[in-house]
């Protein structure tokens, strides 16, 4: 199975989750999923996710100075992101229980081959 499918479906709850604890700006948030394990995570497909969440009232942001090179749009989650964030991490939750349950090798429900 190619990841980058899976990821593709789940990059919204993964940008807002990695936005939960501390709010960053579009290479830091791109840094911390890489860091999380999403190896495959695209730029592009991150900027993208980021102006989408922001264009349907998910994130806010702030301009902050620097000091090294062009000034950076930060991105926080709000409280409508919030609950989105919840609400789909329960969704995601429910899914990933219900694949485990179907990925458990369990020998004595499949009967004689």
């Amino acid at each position: 199975m190619d990841p980058t499918q899976l990821l593709k479906g789940v990059l919204d709850l993964a940008v807002l989750a990695t936005l939960k604890d501390a709010d960053g700006y579009g290479y830091d948030i791109l840094r911390r999923l890489r860091a999380a394990g999403l190896d495959d995570v695209g730029d592009a497909s991150v900027y993208g996710t980021l102006r989408r969440l922001f264009n349907s009232g998910l994130l806010s942001t702030y301009v902050v100075a620097s000091d090294e090179g062009p000034h950076r749009k930060y991105y926080s989650l709000n409280d409508r992101g919030a609950g989105e964030l919840k609400r789909s991490g329960e969704v995601w939750r429910d899914f990933a229980a219900i694949m485990n349950d179907l990925l458990v090798d369990n020998t004595e429900l499949r009967g004689p081959r």
